[in-house]
C-alpha cells in the first residue's frame, strides 16, 4: 500500500484509482463475510439435522441421499466444522449399515452377485465416512493419522471431548469397511489400528452415545484374532445398561458377536426379543433399524444354526 503523505502528491487519476481499488476490495470483504455466515450457519443447520428423532425408517432412507449430499457439500467449505463433520461420518455410516450392506444379506440367498455389488459399495460408503471422520480429526489435530499408526505409544493422538464422536464415528465406519472386505490383506491389517482409535475414545469418555461406544468395543473384541469372549461380553452388558435396557442395539451385537459364533440359539433368540422389546418401548430410527435386523436374524435362525 501506498503510505498515505505520498498519495497527496498523486496526480487525481491515479488517485481516484487508488480509492476506487480500496473500494472494491472493502466491497468484496463485505461480500465474503456474509457468505462465510450464511454457509456456516447452514453447517450448524445440517449438524443438527442429525439430532433430530424420526421413527420412520422408510422416510428416512428417502430423505438421508439428498440430506447426505447436501451436508457433504456444505462440510467441504468449513472443512473445520466438527459437528457437521460428526454428522455427516455418521449419516454416511448408518446409511452403509441399515440401508446397503444389510440389503446385500437379505437377498444373498437368492442374488448372490446382486449381493456382492452391495457389499462393494456399503463399503465404499463407509470408507467416505472414515476419510470424513479423519480430515475434521487431522485438520484439528495435523499427522493425526500417522500419530494413530505409530508404533510408539506415547505419540498417539489425545482426543479432545469434542472429538470423541468423530473418533467414534471413524472407527466404527473403518471396522465396517474392514468387515466388507475380508479379502483385502491390506485392509484387514488396518483393524489393529480402528481398535486403537475405538479405544482411545473408550479412555476418553467410556459412557459416550448411551453405549454405542461400549457395544463398538464389543465387537471389535469379538472380531479380532484372539479376542476374549468374556471381554466382549462385557462390553455388550455394559452398552445395554448405559441404555437403561431401551437400545436394541447392543443386544442385536451381543447375538451376533457372541451367541451365534457360539452356536448358542437358545441365548441368540432371546437376546433378539430382547432387541424387539427395547425397540417397541422406545421408538427412534436407531431402534427401528435395529429392530428390522432382529426380526430378520430371528426369521433366519434355522439357516444359521
Amino acid at each position: 500500500m501506498v503510505p498515505l503523505l505520498v498519495t497527496r502528491f498523486l496526480d487525481p487519476l491515479p488517485r481516484v484509482c487508488a480509492r476506487l481499488g480500496l473500494l472494491a476490495l472493502l466491497a468484496m470483504l463485505c461480500a465474503c463475510s456474509p457468505r462465510h455466515l450464511i454457509v456456516q450457519g447452514m453447517a450448524d443447520g445440517l449438524a443438527g439435522q442429525g439430532q433430530v428423532v424420526e421413527d420412520d425408517l422408510q422416510l428416512a432412507r428417502e430423505a438421508a441421499a439428498f440430506h447426505l449430499k447436501l451436508s457433504e457439500s456444505v462440510l467441504r467449505q468449513t472443512p473445520g466444522h466438527l459437528p457437521l463433520a460428526e454428522s455427516v461420518a455418521a449419516g454416511f455410516t448408518q446409511y452403509a449399515y441399515a440401508f446397503v450392506a444389510f440389503d446385500a444379506e437379505r437377498i444373498e440367498a437368492r442374488d448372490a452377485k446382486a449381493a456382492q455389488k452391495l457389499r462393494e459399495r456399503a463399503a465404499r460408503l463407509y470408507r467416505r465416512a472414515y476419510r470424513h471422520a479423519m480430515a475434521a480429526l487431522s485438520h484439528r489435530s495435523p499427522g493425526f493419522a500417522q500419530a494413530l499408526a505409530s508404533a510408539d505409544a506415547s505419540k498417539w493422538p489425545r482426543l479432545a471431548d469434542d472429538e470423541i464422536g468423530l473418533a467414534y464415528w471413524a472407527a466404527a465406519s473403518w471396522g465396517g469397511a474392514i468387515s466388507l472386505s475380508k479379502d483385502d490383506p491390506d485392509a484387514v491389517a488396518d483393524l489393529p489400528l480402528a481398535i486403537r482409535l475405538a479405544t482411545l475414545a473408550w479412555q476418553k469418555a467410556p459412557d459416550h452415545g448411551d453405549g454405542a461406544l461400549a457395544s463398538l468395543m464389543g465387537s471389535f473384541e469379538a472380531a479380532r484374532p484372539g479376542g476374549s469372549r468374556q471381554q466382549a461380553a462385557a462390553y455388550f452388558d455394559r452398552a445395554i445398561a448405559l441404555g437403561a435396557g431401551l437400545r436394541a442395539g447392543p443386544f442385536v451385537a451381543k447375538a451376533e458377536g457372541i451367541a451365534l459364533p457360539a452356536a448358542d440359539r437358545p441365548a441368540f433368540e432371546a437376546l433378539l426379543r430382547q432387541a424387539l422389546a427395547a425397540s417397541a418401548a422406545r421408538r427412534d430410527l436407531q431402534n427401528e433399524v435395529m429392530r428390522e435386523r432382529a426380526q430378520w436374524l430371528l426369521d433366519s435362525a434355522d439357516d444359521l444354526f
